[in-house]
């Protein structure tokens, strides 16, 4: 019902003035998602969660008392930042939206935090929940785990893609006029989203796509609202039409064919972001034959015991290979990675994020493996880097978080071995912060 989906309250709750908690790091290399090249040696304090100076360990000079933390060795990077994600609906391989619980969420978020991410966005499944524990977060800006940004509530058409999946149905707005979309918008800005989302697909024609006229109400009302919108699309002319009429974000790569320099261009010139998502399309064919990446250590955190058991079936792989999008899913995802390179040596501006949460694409690891993928896709480790932390908190319009500079949260991992020399080494986490705390 549309009633349980009105503005959530906001309480404002005072924070006590409490003595500045200042800790130091120091004798790491620097990799501060700037740009700039690594600084070796390099040390930095943070009070209070926040970055109050960070340089060459030769010029520190320790404030008096400050817990000190000598990371010899090690990299330090900014954390993950993923634009596109869902929280709560899915446990194990069952996506349902009973599931959207608070120790649901809180799990996903954790998980997440444990592989580097620490700050999400969750794209549009959401439910009222949200809204209350990511105000918590917001009191302090100082959360235990990951940071929650929220679309809330995606819009299609009237029995449009997604509502046919599992557990989706009533999660989305389903529009049928532009009046309906404008009332909608207006419960979205009440709720202070942090993204509107349009779910723009018909599945190869198996589905209900929504109508052109209701996604350009769409992103013309939320720029109303100082709203910026991102699609869910996978045409190429769905991709150019929606640029065309101001569309912020791709949040899908474009499968069906090559980019072409039309979009190209008019993505430059509007500084439309894209999304690849390209473990989204992974997860399409690749529990049909999973290979070693079943057995990979570095995955079991992420799943259950019981779920690792199902995919390890021959069974369930059996039925993953005879769904309709397996026998497409590979060359979707070669046609993703030619269309990344593409946009990214055309100049266009892109932005990280997997689209993990819902069944088989799972959070924290498939994070990981998006990194390797771009990598893969013809991305250097710096290009990836700049791409999943500072572009991604541009896109979010965080000014706070994305690069480790003075006056900045310090969100960050500390490495074992050096990502730029390889991606993959973004895997060697020993710790996580989130504003300057350990939380794994």
């Amino acid at each position: 019902m549309r009633s349980q989906w009105k503005q959530v309250a906001v309480l404002s709750i005072a924070v006590c003035s409490c003595l500045a908690e200042t800790r130091v790091g120091r004798n790491f290399t620097l990799i501060d998602g700037t740009g700039r090249s690594a600084l070796s040696n390099a040390a930095m304090v943070v009070v209070d969660g926040r970055i109050d100076w960070v340089g060459p360990a030769g010029e520190l000079k320790a404030p008096a008392g400050a817990a000190t933390a000598d990371w010899s060795g090690k990299f330090v990077m900014p954390g993950i930042i993923n634009l596109h994600g869902h929280l709560g609906n899915t446990i194990d391989l069952i996506q349902d939206p009973k599931n959207f619980t608070r120790e649901n969420v809180e799990k996903q978020l954790k998980i997440y935090a444990r592989y580097g991410v620490t700050t999400m966005l969750s794209m549009g499944s959401e439910q009222p929940l949200i809204l209350q524990m990511r105000a918590e977060q917001r009191r302090t800006n100082m959360p235990g785990e990951t940071r929650i940004y929220t679309a809330l509530r995606g819009f299609t058409g009237e029995g449009g893609y997604p509502t046919s999946a599992p557990g989706m149905k009533g999660l989305p707005y389903e529009v049928t006029t532009v009046e309906q979309v404008r009332k909608d918008i207006d419960e979205l800005t009440a709720n202070h989203v942090d993204m509107v989302k349009i779910w723009v697909d018909d599945h190869l024609g198996r589905e209900r796509k929504i109508p052109f006229d209701l996604s350009k109400a769409i992103i013309e009302n939320a720029h109303t609202n100082h709203l910026k919108v991102a699609a869910h699309i996978f045409y190429l002319d769905d991709a150019k039409a929606l640029v065309n009429v101001g569309l912020d974000g791709l949040a899908h790569s474009v499968r069906d064919k090559p980019v072409d320099h039309a979009l190209i261009d008019a993505m430059k010139k509007r500084g439309v972001y894209q999304l690849p998502t390209l473990t989204r399309e992974l997860s399409m064919f690749v529990f049909a034959e999973p290979g070693t990446m079943l057995n990979d250590p570095y995955l079991v955190p992420a799943v259950s015991p019981a779920m690792l058991r199902t995919l390890k079936t021959a069974e369930f792989q059996k039925q993953v290979a005879a769904e309709p999008d397996t026998a497409h899913g590979r060359s979707w995802y070669e046609m993703a990675k030619k269309n990344l390179k593409a946009l990214y040596d055309g100049g266009v501006k892109i932005g990280f994020g997997t689209d993990t949460g819902p069944p088989r694409r799972i959070q924290g690891y498939f994070e990981q493996l998006e990194l390797e993928r771009m990598a893969e896709a013809g991305l250097t480790p710096a290009q990836i880097i700049g791409i999943a932390t500072k572009n991604s908190a541009e896109f979010l319009g965080a000014g706070d978080i994305g690069t480790l500079q003075k006056g900045k949260w310090a969100d960050l991992l500390v490495l074992g071995k050096d990502p730029l020399a390889d991606i993959k080494n973004v895997r060697t986490i020993e710790t996580v912060w989130i504003a300057g705390r350990k939380v794994n």
